[in-house]
Order: C-alpha cells, then sequence, then structure tokens
C-alpha cells in the first residue's frame, strides 16, 4: 500500500513518537491523574423533564437551579431540561421517572393522583380560600403525608411543592357565571379522576387529554372550553382558542418535582443535599413568580380579548354539596388525611 502524500506517513510516524513519548511521562505520573475524567466531563449526567412551556416560570426556575447545582458541585452532576413535553406526554413520563428513563420530571398532582391517589386531596373542589392556606397545608401536615404516600410508590419528592396556581375556567362558546353554566359544556380535563369527578359533580361533560393536545382540541372545536392556572392559559397561548375567563379558583394544585429513587441514591450523600437546597430554593422563588405572574395573566388575556367573568362561588359550593361530592372524596382519602385538609381549610360540605 502506497501513500498519495508522503507528508501523511511522516505525520503518523510523528504522531506514534508523541504517543510513545506522552505514554513514558505518563507512566510517571500519579495514576489519579490519568485515570480522572476530562475537565468538561460531568460524572452524572441526567434528564429533568417538565410539560411547560418554555417560558413559564418552572422552566426558568428549574434552569436557573441546575446551573446552580452544576456550578455548587463543581460539575459533577450535569442536568439537561427538557420542557414542553420533549420527551413524552405527562403519562409517558409518570413510566418514564418511575423506570429511569428521565432522573427528574415536574408533575402536577392532579395527573400524580393517577399512580398515588393521595395527592389528589390538595385538588378538592373550592377547598382553599387563598395561598395562606395552601401554604400553611402544603408545608405543614398535609404536605408531609402527601408526601409519605408519594415515596410509597418508590418515587422521591426532590423539594417542598412548587406552585401549578389556582385553577380556572375557560371557554369558547359562552361565558361561566354560575355552575348552572357548566351543565353538558365539554370540558377538557386532564387525565386526572379528581377533576372528572368534580366536573361531573358539577353538571359539565369533562373530557380527559393530554396537556400536549389541548392546543389543537380547542381550535378544532373537539372541546368548548378547559381549565388550567392562568399561568399556563396564558403561557401555552390558549387566549387565541379561547374567548371567555371565569376567574372560579376552583382548584388548587401543587407541582411536585418528583426523582428517581435509584438515580438520585447514587450520587454522593453532598450532591444530593446540593440537589435538594437548590430545589428547594427554586421552589420558593417560583410560589412567587406564580403569584405575580397570575395578576399579570389576568390583565394580558383581557389585553388580547378575553372576557373576564368572576364566578359565584357559593353556587358551585351548593351544587358540589348536593352531589355528595364532599361525602365521596372524605370516604375516598380517608378520615386521617380528609382531617388534615380541614384543619387548614375548615369545615367541607
Amino acid at each position: 500500500m502506497t501513500h498519495d502524500n508522503d507528508n501523511n506517513s511522516g505525520k503518523t510516524t510523528l504522531s506514534r513518537r508523541q504517543l510513545l513519548k506522552a505514554g513514558a511521562v505518563g507512566a510517571a505520573l500519579p495514576l489519579f491523574s490519568i485515570m480522572s475524567r476530562p475537565a468538561n466531563a460531568a460524572e452524572f449526567n441526567y434528564k429533568f423533564a417538565t410539560g411547560q412551556d418554555p417560558s413559564h416560570p418552572v422552566n426558568k426556575r428549574a434552569q436557573q437551579a441546575i446551573d446552580r447545582i452544576r456550578e455548587a458541585s463543581n460539575g459533577r452532576l450535569e442536568i439537561k431540561l427538557f420542557p414542553a413535553n420533549q420527551l413524552g406526554s405527562d403519562t409517558d413520563l409518570m413510566s418514564q421517572i418511575r423506570n429511569g428513563g428521565v432522573e427528574f420530571f415536574n408533575q402536577a398532582s392532579v395527573v400524580l393522583s393517577t399512580l398515588v391517589p393521595a395527592a389528589g386531596i390538595v385538588n378538592t373542589g373550592f377547598a382553599f380560600h387563598d395561598y395562606k392556606e395552601v401554604w400553611q397545608a402544603m408545608d405543614g401536615p398535609l404536605g408531609a403525608y402527601v408526601r409519605a404516600q408519594i415515596e410509597k410508590v418508590g418515587l422521591l419528592t426532590m423539594s417542598k411543592p412548587w406552585d401549578n396556581g389556582f385553577r380556572q375556567i375557560t371557554t369558547s362558546t359562552k361565558p361561566i357565571k354560575t355552575a348552572g353554566d357548566l351543565k353538558g359544556l365539554k370540558l377538557r380535563v386532564p387525565a386526572a379522576p379528581m377533576l372528572t369527578s368534580l366536573f361531573t359533580a358539577l353538571g359539565a361533560s369533562p373530557t380527559p387529554i393530554n396537556f400536549n393536545e389541548v392546543y389543537s382540541s380547542l381550535q378544532t372545536r373537539l372541546v368548548e372550553g378547559q381549565e388550567n392556572p392562568l399561568a399556563i392559559i396564558s403561557t401555552a397561548r390558549l387566549y387565541e382558542v379561547q374567548k371567555f375567563c371565569t376567574i372560579s379558583n376552583h382548584v388548587w394544585d401543587a407541582y411536585w418535582i418528583l426523582g428517581n429513587r435509584r438515580a438520585f441514591e447514587k450520587l454522593p450523600k453532598d450532591i444530593q443535599e446540593i440537589v435538594r437546597r437548590e430545589l428547594d430554593k427554586a421552589a420558593t422563588d417560583e410560589r412567587a413568580d406564580i403569584a405575580s405572574l397570575a395578576g399579570f395573566a389576568r390583565n394580558d388575556l383581557q389585553g388580547k380579548g378575553v372576557q373576564i367573568i368572576e364566578a359565584d362561588k357559593e353556587s358551585f359550593k351548593q351544587a358540589l354539596a348536593q352531589a355528595n361530592f364532599y361525602k365521596d372524596m372524605r370516604a375516598k382519602f380517608g378520615d386521617e388525611a380528609w382531617k388534615l385538609l380541614q384543619n387548614s381549610v375548615g369545615g367541607l360540605g
């Protein structure tokens, strides 16, 4: 075999010499320096999936936490964020977080309740009156109870709960003011039994659809309306396909940052502590974002031509009581959990 270019063979010989020389020098070096990883390679490369639009505070604060974790761990843990259901629908990701396909996943209580029924207690219709009640419960005994139930299915909760906000109703066909206005309304809900139960009790026709299909379902009029926190309605641009927004605060919802237990326990203890600390800080920041964004989103939606309606909440509560909704929820969640909820919000039903 001949070389087309003599310089090639010269370069090959030279590089071999250089390698042999480097090898001789390397033999004199301590073993750890040879085995140490390249400066830019992490020991652990993990994925963090979310269903929210990249502009949502969940992703903004998660990315900041990821950056702080990388820095505080000296690059040993590299986490890549995958927003907007890039790695699958919420139900797909529920499987992936359990089998280790993703290491971290942000999931709303309403959907998590399909796997951990107790997680749904925070979504009891018209239970929380305001954020004071919410955080008293979630940073206290009720939150501790829910976390314990989540961990029983083998998942870890990585921080205190983040805020998904109070959920509101939007429609394209008619404004919703009282419970009676919901009668027969085709309303998209997440694949979550709690919301299906709630809107069935209120006389609507709830239709479970994964979030990544919500916009097209509204656009094609497969459903007339949907319900979500204002931050989601705004960042997912649902105002483009909806005319009315009812401030109902019908359900408050938590976001839980879930961790795959095996993956998390592989991390050295010092990195585990960094992850928990930074995700807790991110939770505090994200809660503040949602509180301020709710006010901004309301004005933003109005500015984009969406009609804002204040719900007659008493009519909804009366309809739920008449349908035995609260009685059924107490039976579903059990006396212990129900007592923890009522300790924070007062009597229900």
